[in-house]
């Protein structure tokens, strides 16, 4: 058996789950890459008006989540 100190690590190849982690890694990779992509100018106007709309209707939805009618 190979015997590594404290301060190595194995090789990729060698610890198990590293290819999942591997493919975590690469998800979050291209995930901050779309994010880097998208273009919003949040001052304009049309923007302010759908985050209010957005935000009203999530209001409401908790709203009817507290308290559901009849």
């Amino acid at each position: 058996l190979l015997q590594l100190s404290s301060n190595e690590l194995p090789a990729p190849s060698q610890a198990p789950g590293s290819e999942e982690k591997a493919k975590a890694e690469n998800a979050k990779k291209v995930e901050e890459e779309e994010e880097e992509e998208i273009d919003i100018d949040l001052n304009a106007p049309e923007t302010e008006k759908a985050a209010l709309a957005i935000q009203g209707k999530f209001r409401r939805f908790q709203k009817r989540k507290k308290d559901p009618s009849p």
